[in-house]
């Protein structure tokens, strides 16, 4: 298990459950978007050892119970350098406070627990033993060492916190205690061993049992209990769930501590060893994954669990899929009444052993899956941005409470139908003995996902097996327990206080990879997240025949709310015999992939931030930074007006004695010759090196232009056209025309809309509106290929649509107030401005100065 390969990923073990939510999600529908009665959360029943000492600070406790903050390795948010610093230091110390009285506690704990270990050491080599000294080094494993570490850290940070000034500095003290987790992955990895030994002495010794049964813990300084009796057993599981707290804490204070406080990069280093400790840790020493025991009468596990649509009946339903480790269950929330658990209701389910995927012959037999429509997407995601302001604007006015809450079901209701509909990927799996089953995925890495995680317990030795009525119960009803994905992953249902995601510009360079055990043709595909789901952004070029490819090939990716990346490895297949008929595309294997969280304190800086992500033994290298969208806006003129990039399009059509810049007639004839039925095609990223060099030739009028088109990757030729439009100086339907355009597509009267729309048009100066003309039937021509490329005059409107309406720096400060604006109202209105005349039948120059009868209203 690899740590940094899961740092975005979420977590599948007992460690989630602290971090869960009960906001909206996933459980308040039963899977057939009907509402569901919400019951109360049942986390706390089920992990019976989780310390919630009433001396625990508020803010501790609160986020241990109910908080949906994701631990990262950099906080959500960071107090920038002198903003609100005062109060942030204030909080920083109540976060201390508590954390040191629960610390206090977790210490006396220890103490408790090693207490009775001298004794029993002093009568282990004695003629009449209580347990032989094995017996005690395996139940008392590494505990002393533990005690000791905590003892240290504490009695250095009490006297910090009793003389608390606005300098005090203590990061130092929280990386050393992040840097001794070693002793706590022994201790976890010995964990089950000493529980069992304990559970054997007790049974065998009366003595052990009863001083087990009763060890006492004494309390805090101020409490008025001077002692507590907890079990040993209790007290064993108190080092598990001190390293979550402690990681929390790490997260509490990065929150509250400004980053040029001398702690910062202290606390942030701790936390990034705490994270990846987390994550690597055993997962099976949590007692909730235990459902019941499988026909080999061994112990069933949840292994892993989460939302998939499930097309049933030629209608697309949200399920909860759960995977245990000899059968796949699929279930929806039962309805209840008000007051009353909730439960599962399981649709079907089906032994591993009897599980097997179908060929890509046998998917060809099989009902073929049918988008859904785009422009009804789309439709969605103008409602949920509108609510979204809608939202904002009722904070800000100190709405009433009750119209936010129901604003809010309105957006969750549309994200919900977004999610459910938006997918597109074929996952089928087939039961050996009967029925075929049909789920459709975002993204590769979800099937990958699935398919490694059934097919590694498929080589474990299973036997079929049917369970009864009453077995189908216990295990459907052990589900809303053991489960570890509580929420729908939709990226803009979350608290107000939680990071809204990175809007602007993603820049990823794809270094190497290692640790490949056979020569092959590599290359890797990078996917953020944009409304809930996950987008294929950009794809390096084949590596061939070797085992560790350099690339080194870099990438813009536009990112929308994201909050994560994910790196694919594939070995590329030339044998055109394994088409998959569901997507006309060959079927490439996944070698590696891996998802890192998009922190914004780490990708918000002018430098480059490499990392390593680990993904089945490879390795790959890469570095990223970030542009904001406010810095993206700009339209920055060229000081170099002989060039063509930054330069009006009316001063490069004269220079050039042509109607249409050379550069849009070269880009756009390249991609029609070579392009057009390339997969994603203007919305996969060319490499950003291919492209500068691209506008450096185009900018200095080289005479290799030709040549050097016909050898460059094409995603390159159409990112440098994306790059053209975006850089100029002002975007190509101008900043005049910019409010009109807004007013026109909202109009709902069609007659009157296509009066305005075309008027507009008339308005432009002629280089603009050739220009226009000119790559509006480009672009049609490219939807044409559409079941091949896979780009809709829809996708092709939300590539285009902004880059080229985007007002220009003074403008859109006018137009998008923040830059967690860009999927508002008003940029959503320029990508239906775009598709509006990419829908309209063919617009002729010459017919559209000459007919005046459209034109008579004003702009």
């Amino acid at each position: 298990m690899e740590p940094l390969s899961h740092r975005g990923l979420p977590r599948l073990s007992w460690i989630d459950t602290l971090y869960s939510n009960f906001s909206y999600g996933a459980d308040d529908y039963d899977g057939e978007g009907n509402e569901e009665q919400k019951g109360p959360p049942e986390g706390s029943e089920t992990m019976p050892y989780i310390d919630e000492s009433p001396t625990m600070s508020p803010q501790l406790s609160a986020r241990s119970q109910s908080s949906g903050d994701r631990i990262s390795p950099t906080p959500p948010e960071g107090l920038a350098p002198g903003v609100e610093a005062g109060k942030g230091l204030e909080m920083r110390k109540l976060v201390l406070s508590g954390f040191l009285a629960s610390e206090e506690i977790y210490i006396n704990q220890l103490e408790a627990l090693l207490l009775p270990m001298k004794p029993l050491k002093a009568t282990a080599t004695t003629s009449q033993p209580v347990l032989t000294i094995q017996q005690i080094e395996t139940i008392f494993y590494k505990i002393q060492d533990i005690y000791e570490i905590h003892k240290e850290f504490y009695d250095n940070l009490c006297p910090k916190v009793q003389q608390w000034d606005s300098q005090v500095t203590m990061g130092h003290l929280f990386q050393k205690l992040a840097s001794q987790l070693g002793v706590y992955k022994a201790f976890v990895d010995n964990y089950k061993v000493a529980l069992e030994t304990a559970e054997k002495c007790s049974q065998s010794n009366n003595q052990f049992q009863k001083i087990s049964e009763e060890l006492k813990v004494k309390g805090p300084k101020d409490s008025k209990d001077s002692h507590t009796s907890v079990t040993m057993e209790a007290l064993l599981y108190k080092p598990i769930d001190r390293v979550t707290r402690s990681t929390l804490v790490l997260h509490d204070l990065l929150k509250h501590t400004p980053v040029d406080h001398p702690d910062y990069p202290l606390l942030q280093d701790a936390l990034r060893i705490s994270q990846n400790f987390l994550s690597s840790i055993n997962e099976d020493i949590d007692p909730r994954r235990t459902a019941v025991t499988t026909p080999k009468g061994e112990t069933r596990q949840l292994v892993k669990d989460g939302f998939l649509v499930e097309v049933s009946e030629s209608s697309r339903k949200l399920r909860h899929v759960f995977l245990f480790t000899d059968v796949l269950l699929c279930a929806k929330l039962k309805k209840t009444s008000a007051g009353k658990h909730q439960q599962y209701d399981c649709k079907w389910y089906i032994p591993l052993a009897d599980l097997v995927f179908p060929s890509p012959e046998e998917s060809e037999a099989s009902p073929q899956v049918h988008p859904f429509p785009d422009h009804e997407l789309e439709d969605m995601k103008m409602k949920i941005s509108a609510l979204k302001s809608e939202i904002q604007k009722e904070k800000a006015n100190k709405g009433q409470s009750r119209a936010i809450e129901r604003l809010k079901k309105k957006m969750f209701e549309n994200e919900f139908l977004l999610l459910l509909n938006s997918p597109t990927i074929p996952f089928r799996i087939h039961n050996r003995n009967g029925k075929s089953y049909l789920f459709l995925l975002s993204s590769d890495y979800e099937r990958s996902e699935w398919r490694e995680a059934i097919q590694k317990l498929q080589k474990k030795d299973l036997q079929a097996f049917v369970l009864s009525s009453v077995e189908l119960q216990v295990l459907t009803g052990s589900c809303f327990k053991l489960r570890t994905v509580h929420n729908i992953p939709v990226t803009s249902n979350k608290d107000d206080d939680e990071s809204p995601g990175l809007y602007g510009f993603l820049h990823v360079i794809v270094h190497s990879a290692k640790g490949f055990k056979q020569s092959a043709n590599l290359y890797c595909t990078l996917e953020v997240d944009s409304f809930g789901y996950f987008v294929s952004k950009a794809k390096t070029r084949v590596f061939r025949d070797t085992t560790e490819p350099k690339w080194d090939e870099e990438f813009e990716i536009e990112l929308e709310g994201s909050q994560s990346l994910r790196i694919l490895c594939y070995e590329k297949c030339y044998d055109k015999t394994k088409v998959n008929k569901d997507n006309n595309e060959i079927v490439d294997k996944i070698m590696g992939k891996g998802q890192i969280q998009l922190d914004p304190q780490t990708v918000e800086t002018k430098n480059w931030h490499t990392d390593v992500i680990e993904m089945n033994g490879i390795k790959v290298e890469f570095s990223m930074k970030f542009t904001s969208r406010d810095m993206s806006l700009k339209r920055t003129p060229s000081k170099k007006q002989t060039g063509v990039f930054g330069v009006k399009i009316s001063v490069v059509t004269k220079r050039e004695r042509s109607k249409v810049p050379y550069i849009v007639r070269q880009c756009v004839e390249e991609v029609e010759k070579r392009g057009i039925e390339e997969v994603g095609i203007y919305r996969i990223s060319g490499v950003a090196t291919d492209i500068q060099a691209l506008k450096a030739v185009f900018d200095a009028n080289n005479k290799d232009i030709l040549l050097m088109l016909s050898d460059m990757d094409i995603n390159a030729i159409a990112g440098t056209l994306k790059l053209y439009f975006r850089e100029l100086p002002e975007p190509l339907l101008t900043d005049r025309l910019y409010p009109a355009f807004m007013e026109g597509i909202a109009l709902s009267d069609p007659a009157a809309k296509e009066n305005c729309m075309m008027h507009l048009l008339r308005s432009l100066p002629d280089p603009n509106l050739i220009t226009f003309l000119f790559l509006l039937e480009h672009l049609k021509r490219v939807a044409e290929k559409e079941p091949i490329n896979k780009m809709s005059l829809h996708n092709l409107a939300t590539v285009f649509g902004p880059t080229l309406l985007r007002p220009s720096e003074v403008e859109s400060k006018a137009h998008l107030t923040s830059a967690a604006d860009i999927w508002s109202h008003d940029v959503m209105a320029q990508v239906q401005v775009l598709l509006y005349y990419l829908q309209h039948p063919p617009i002729s120059f010459a017919e559209l100065k000459r007919n005046t009868l459209y034109f008579s209203t004003d702009v």
